[in-house]
């Protein structure tokens, strides 16, 4: 294993789960939109045990219903085992460039959400996926009257989200705050 000291922003994509076989493969669990899109980035750094290893894919591919990977040096199912439950993290410059309007889920962090009435309802401090939509979790406890301390609020663009301003570095909401 070798350590990095990359000061790079790094975004995580995946995990590394249990050894497969005996020759240095384990699974993968992605979290890119397109699972198998997890093998277009390289390198990968992975954290373990709070430290940090950059490391290079050797082969990596999709078996029955999950992903398979092997790194270079990583030989037997041992080596494998030693890898088990890293994170798994890419460089934010590998990610893809966006069209004005759109963005990645790690911009909206940190951005203040208005309803459309002004109201100031707090800070995105991150985002769920549900299944049916995704939900941005507002952090309201800074500044809310009304004791709530967090905000689930469904992200449909277009129809609850009114606008993201990542100028203004705000989210406009159609959402009643519940008083």
């Amino acid at each position: 294993m070798s350590q990095s000291n990359s000061t790079e922003e790094l975004i995580l994509v995946g995990k590394i789960g249990a050894p497969y076989g005996i020759k240095g493969w384990f699974k993968i669990n992605a979290y890119t939109e397109i699972s198998e899109g997890i093998f277009d980035y390289s390198p990968w750094f992975i954290t373990l045990n709070g430290q940090q290893h950059q490391v290079k894919v050797a082969n990596g591919r999709r078996h029955n219903k999950g992903l398979i990977a092997k790194f270079d040096n990583v030989e037997t199912r041992n080596d494998a085992e030693a890898w088990l439950h890293g994170e798994i993290f890419v460089a934010a410059n590998q990610l893809p460039d966006l069209a004005g309007d759109e963005f990645y889920w790690r911009d909206l962090n940190g951005m203040a959400v208005k309803a459309v009435n002004g109201y100031d309802l707090g800070i995105v401090s991150g985002l769920m996926e549900t299944g049916s939509n995704d939900v941005l979790v507002v952090d309201a406890k800074r500044n809310d009257a009304f004791g709530k301390t967090e905000r689930l609020i469904p992200f449909i663009q277009d129809d609850v989200i009114i606008s993201v301003n990542k100028d203004e570095n705000t989210i406009t909401v159609d959402w009643d705050p519940g008083f």
